[in-house]
Order: structure tokens, then sequence, then C-alpha cells
């Protein structure tokens, strides 16, 4: 009886051993673009504390101040399977907003997924982002946020996981003033920016050409496509049109006229300027990830 239960315990014991193995110790399947499992050796669960498993991970940041900052992370199933850095991309959520939202929004995830790319989704400060005279308790804090964004992308290229050859910066309203500052601010660490729904109204003077592609709804009331409208609660001045933007980056990147591209106009120089309006309000166009991902990726 007792040799029989060994016999037993032992077929269970080998059956265990070849099931398929944890996304740490043995391989995964397919990722969702159809690509077949890695045959090489994968990256560890954890690179200088950044995770490498697929999915979306909630991680803090230490920016020098008292407390932390948050931020999530999307990391594509290419990663375990790639020996070289990822391109990475900013989304920045908007005001009134926060980062979970904004990924469930964005649409960023799916096709990271697809495409191969990190996102990092950054928490803002009680909501909103010190974008210069927008907006709400970021500015008011004076909240150093462009420090912060500054420090999260190179946390990530110091870990080995992000490419700081192709780092790239999204947002939406408040979000996408971020992302017109880092573009001012931090043309260095920041290969292109894409705007949807945010007006350009801080002084800029970037030290080098940086490609942008600006999304904005003709509709819409909160930030005036033709300009308008008041920036902050405690700041009247109207918004600086749409074309103010589309101007200034043109000039900048010595793109000359923008033609006709589709539904949008671009200019080429030594950066590359796209202009994609649409008749919606002040709101985030269903696929617009995928097509800033496609200009991110061309330039």
């Amino acid at each position: 009886m007792r040799r029989l239960l060994a016999i037993l315990l032992t077929f269970v014991v080998l059956c265990a051993c070849s099931s398929t193995g944890s996304e740490e110790g043995g391989r995964p399947g397919p990722s969702r673009s159809g690509e077949k499992a890695p045959n090489g050796p994968q990256r560890p669960a954890e690179q200088d504390g950044i995770p490498t498993a697929a999915g979306t991970h909630r991680l803090e940041l230490e920016v020098g101040t008292p407390g932390h900052r948050e931020y999530r992370l999307r990391v594509p199933p290419r990663l375990r399977e790639s020996p070289r850095p990822l391109p990475l991309v900013l989304a920045v959520h908007g005001g009134a907003s926060n980062a979970e939202k904004f990924e469930a929004l964005s649409g960023f995830d799916e096709v990271a997924d697809e495409k191969g790319f990190l996102v990092a989704y950054p928490e803002g400060f009680a909501f909103s982002w010190n974008a210069g005279p927008c907006c709400g308790p970021a500015k008011l804090a004076r909240v150093d946020d462009v420090g912060f964004l500054e420090k999260l992308i190179d946390r990530l290229v110091q870990a080995g996981v992000a490419d700081p050859e192709r780092v790239y910066v999204s947002g939406f309203s408040n979000g996408g003033g971020m992302a017109y500052r880092m573009a001012c601010e931090g043309p260095g660490r920041v290969r292109a920016i894409g705007v949807v729904s945010a007006a350009l109204v801080i002084g800029c003077d970037p030290d080098r050409p940086v490609s942008v592609m600006i999304v904005h709804g003709k509709a819409d009331r909160s930030v005036p496509y033709r300009g308008g409208g008041q920036r902050d609660f405690n700041d009247k001045r109207p918004f600086t049109p749409v074309s103010h933007a589309v101007g200034f980056w043109r000039k900048a990147a010595g793109a000359g006229s923008l033609r006709g591209d589709g539904s949008c106009r671009t200019g080429r120089g030594e950066a590359v300027v796209r202009f994609c309006p649409h008749p919606g309000g002040h709101v985030w166009p269903g696929g617009t990830a995928a097509r800033l991902w496609a200009f991110f990726s061309s330039v």
C-alpha cells in the first residue's frame, strides 16, 4: 500500500512540473500582435526595480521633495523578449482627471501591446499639472512637474527599459499644456510631442527642434479653436488660437507651409509638424493613440 501511494505521489509531482511555467519562470505565449514566443533568454522579472512582466504596474518615484510621485507603467509583452530598450510614451492626463482614468480613455494600452512600446501614465498633483499659467492646485503650489516628468524619463532610461533616443510625450487638455512645456524646457529628452485640445500659452525657446502633432476640435468650448475663454479660475487672459501653436512650431522646425496629409496637414523641416483639426469639441477622439504612435514612430 505504501509503495502504491509513493508511486501516485511521484506521478502527481511530475505532472505539476510539466505544466505551463509562470511569467517569471516560464516562456509566455504569443503576444497580442501574434508574435511567436521567444527562443532566447528573457529579462528578469524586475530590472533595477522596474517590473518587466506584461501589464500595468502602479509605481512610485522619489523626486527629492517630501513624499513621492506616482505613475502607472504599461509594459508590453515584447519587453521580456527584447534585448534592447523600448520606445517610451508619457501619456499625461487632463485636469480634474487622473492616470487611471486616462489609461482607460486614451487607448494607448492596446496600441502599446501591439506595437511594442512602453507607456507611462504619470499622476498629477491634486488632479492637475503646473503647465505655466494653468492649472489650479499644481500651479498655486508651484509644483515642479517638469522636474517630475524628467526624473520619470531618466528613471526608466537608467533601468535599461526605455530608449533615450525614442521618448515621446502626449497629453490631453491640461496634460497637453504639460507636453508643450516639456518640448519647450526639456527638448534634449523628448523627440516628439502629441497635443490634444490644448493651447500654447507659455514662452517657449527650445534649443533644438521637436516634432509636434496637434489635434484640436473646431467646436471646443473649453480651449476655443480660435482662441478666447479664460486660462484659469484666477487668470482671465484668453487662450491663444490653435493657429498660434501651429505657426510657432512650424517656424521652430523650419517646416515651411503645411500640406494636405489625409485629414491632417504636415510640414517637414529639421522636425515635423502635423496639424489635425476635427469637428468635435473638447475631447480625445477615438483612434488618437494609434494616430499619435504612427506619427511618433515616423519622426
